[in-house]
């Protein structure tokens, strides 16, 4: 049975940094691809970054690029998402994802398995 459980929420100012952290248990980490999700109150969840099996690709929406950095590091069975210069807008409940993929692919669909969700306010 796969588990995720994501930690590293909180509140934090504008322009501030927060690191997420997606621990997983019951499968081979390095066997999915991996992702962060996001949903803001009245929006729907949107994909904002993700990882190939081994970690050597990733991909990222625009309005996150170059501001958020996602990582993993199978032999700890962990994944995470380095936020820097928050906004107001990145408000949301933030989910992390897992699926079977091919070696060097991007997922950015078809995720399967997810967290529970750690949430991130970003206010002054």
């Amino acid at each position: 049975q796969v588990h995720l459980v994501e930690s590293g929420g909180g509140s934090v100012q504008p322009g501030g940094s927060l690191r997420l952290s997606c621990v997983n248990s019951g499968y081979t980490m390095s066997d999915y691809a991996m992702a962060w999700f996001r949903q803001a109150p009245g929006k729907e969840r949107e994909l904002i970054a993700a990882i190939s099996r081994a970690g050597t690709k990733t991909y990222y929406t625009n309005s996150v690029k170059r501001r958020f950095a996602i990582s993993r590091d199978n032999a700890k069975n962990t994944m995470y998402l380095q936020m820097t210069n928050l906004q107001p807008e990145d408000t949301a409940v933030y989910s992390c994802a897992a699926r079977t993929a091919v070696t060097g692919e991007v997922a950015t669909s078809g995720y399967r398995y997810w967290g529970q969700g750690t949430q991130v306010i970003v206010s002054s």
